[in-house]
């Protein structure tokens, strides 16, 4: 394999100015993604046991091009471009899951997103998720706030403020996110350990978004994914004032490891005063 190229360090300024060009190259991928007839189109299986299908391919093209385009000097890893690429990445890169929720878009269902997110130094920076189906974008830059908003064929709607909510008390009722598609043992245990719980089982990205916006409290995802599935909705968690750790309360590191872009477990909560390490 052989390492990814080194960058230089995008600051919080550089990214704020590539927010509104990076949000309409995301909703281009988007509707790449419902131009495909999902009856009709080819899907196959990657090495993992993943299906990939002609949407995820096409809203990969749309996003590679972009990026050449916006910002040729950073290096972008996406899903379906992984190939020798390895750890560590130095300075900044872009990191990319053109659809999320491959099997809620097989199956017919409209929870997918597209997650595009700029990590610097490891730690993700700013996160785009948007949910074609719903026509729903949440973004974020750390440091600067998160927002959702609306789009349709006509255009971006008016971005409205997010945040994240406190945690409520001792005894009162919560809301865990939960994966519609992938559920654990682990996690199960995790949310059962703590009485009062309420599930909202969700698809794909959908569940960092609804965390930032304040519809949940916590989301535990205690089995192993992909750096790709969770930087952009960690950064627009982040940006809303809520965190993303590890299950020990450690915080989650991009593009470092040696062996591979796998996450083996992570919690992201709406209220940081909240974590139990």
């Amino acid at each position: 394999m052989t390492t990814a190229p080194t960058a230089g360090t995008v600051e919080v300024e550089a990214a704020a100015a590539l927010m509104t060009p990076l949000t309409e190259l995301v909703v281009d991928a988007a509707y790449a993604i419902l131009a495909v007839n999902r009856r009709a189109m080819a899907v196959t299986d990657k090495s993992d046991g993943s299906p990939v299908t002609e949407a995820d391919l096409a809203a990969d093209r749309v996003i590679a091009e972009g990026l050449a385009r916006l910002a040729p000097a950073i290096p972008a890893l996406s899903e379906e471009r992984v190939g020798a690429s390895a750890g560590p990445f130095n300075g900044s890169f872009f990191l990319i899951d053109p659809l999320d929720g491959t099997k809620e878009f097989v199956a017919g269902r409209g929870e997918f997103t597209v997650n595009l997110a700029l990590v610097t130094g490891g730690s993700p920076l700013l996160g785009i998720v948007c949910a074609p189906a719903i026509g729903q974008i949440w973004r974020g830059l750390v440091g600067r706030g998160a927002e959702r908003l609306s789009f349709t064929e006509a255009g971006l709607a008016a971005a409205e403020p997010i945040r994240t909510r406190p945690m409520p008390p001792q005894g009162a009722a919560w809301v865990a996110a939960v994966s519609r598609s992938h559920g654990d043992a682990r996690t199960e245990a995790f949310i059962a350990a703590r009485p009062g719980a309420v599930r909202l089982p969700l698809g794909s990205a959908v569940k960092f978004g609804r965390l930032a916006e304040g519809l949940a409290d916590i989301y535990p995802r205690l089995g192993p994914t992909s750096e790709w599935d969770v930087a952009a909705g960690h950064a627009v968690v982040a940006a809303a004032g809520g965190t993303v750790t590890s299950e020990t309360g450690a915080p989650l590191r991009y593009g470092e490891r040696p062996d591979g872009f796998i996450v083996p477990s992570f919690i992201a909560w709406g209220d940081p005063a909240a974590v139990k390490v």
